[in-house]
């Protein structure tokens, strides 16, 4: 049986993690968060596909892509969470579990923040947890698709 594959979708900025002097984001650097995902999955016997994106034609596309490719999707689409309806379209047309995830709790921030559109296409959502959130997201989409962990 094959490694099944998730897409960790980031939206715009979200290369900028750990860069941020007020920490909304906290401080650990993007390729750290990266890495530490990477290892998650590999231990949840995902196959992980993390990308980051600051346009939102190119997210949408590889949400297509995911859907003849991932059995899953983790997407933090940033500050285009509020305005994309595209996004949420391509979201929709996906036909495998979706966990939403926020680095900061979306709902202790301005009020545009409150009105997610990607939530309308997610399974879950993950929000205010820092980095741990994204662990935590691969470890919901792992039993969802019921992949099979890595024996220790």
């Amino acid at each position: 049986m094959p490694t099944p594959k998730v897409f960790l979708l980031n939206g715009p900025n979200a290369n900028l993690y750990g860069l941020d002097p007020s920490g909304t984001y906290g401080t650990e650097s993007f390729p750290a968060i990266k890495a530490r995902c990477e290892k998650r999955a590999a231990s949840l016997g995902l196959d992980l596909d993390f990308r980051q994106s600051n346009t939102e034609g190119e997210i949408v596309t590889w949400i297509q892509e995911a859907r003849g490719s991932a059995a899953g999707i983790v997407i933090n689409a940033a500050g285009l969470t509020y305005t994309s309806v595209a996004i949420l379209d391509a979201l929709l047309a996906f036909n495998g579990p979706i966990i939403e995830a926020h680095m900061s709790n979306i709902w202790k921030r301005e009020p545009f923040r409150h009105h997610s559109y990607v939530s309308k296409a997610a399974t879950g959502v993950i929000a205010g947890l820092g980095a741990s959130g994204y662990e935590l997201a691969l470890m919901a989409i792992a039993d969802l698709i019921g992949a099979k962990p890595l024996s220790s």
